[in-house]
């Protein structure tokens, strides 16, 4: 699987990268034919007044579809694992429909 990662309005570290990829990695288990993976992460303003906003989007692109989704919270690794849980769910329904 191809993962692309993607830093909007924000810089990630080495461990965001390194956590982002454990969890896009760690979907194969429940649908092992994910091709490629687009993850946007990023803050989406700077001015709320409790701090920032982190966001995080995926997109996998599995056989003849894309399934998508995205998080806002106050913390870019509960973005990610929002995220991870909302793709495991879509998955898990993807297989079940296709499976021959």
């Amino acid at each position: 699987m191809k993962i692309t990662i993607k830093a909007t309005n924000a810089k990630l570290t080495p461990e965001a990268h390194e956590i982002i990829n454990k969890k896009i990695v760690g979907l194969l288990k429940y649908y092992n034919q994910i091709m490629e993976a687009d993850v946007e992460v990023g803050i989406t303003t700077t001015h709320h007044q409790k701090g920032s906003i982190y966001r995080a989007e995926v997109n996998l692109r599995v056989p003849k579809k894309t399934i998508r989704a995205e998080a806002e919270t106050e913390n870019i690794t509960k973005s990610i694992n929002q995220v991870r849980d909302i793709l495991k769910k879509e998955l898990v329904k993807y297989k079940e429909l296709h499976q021959e």
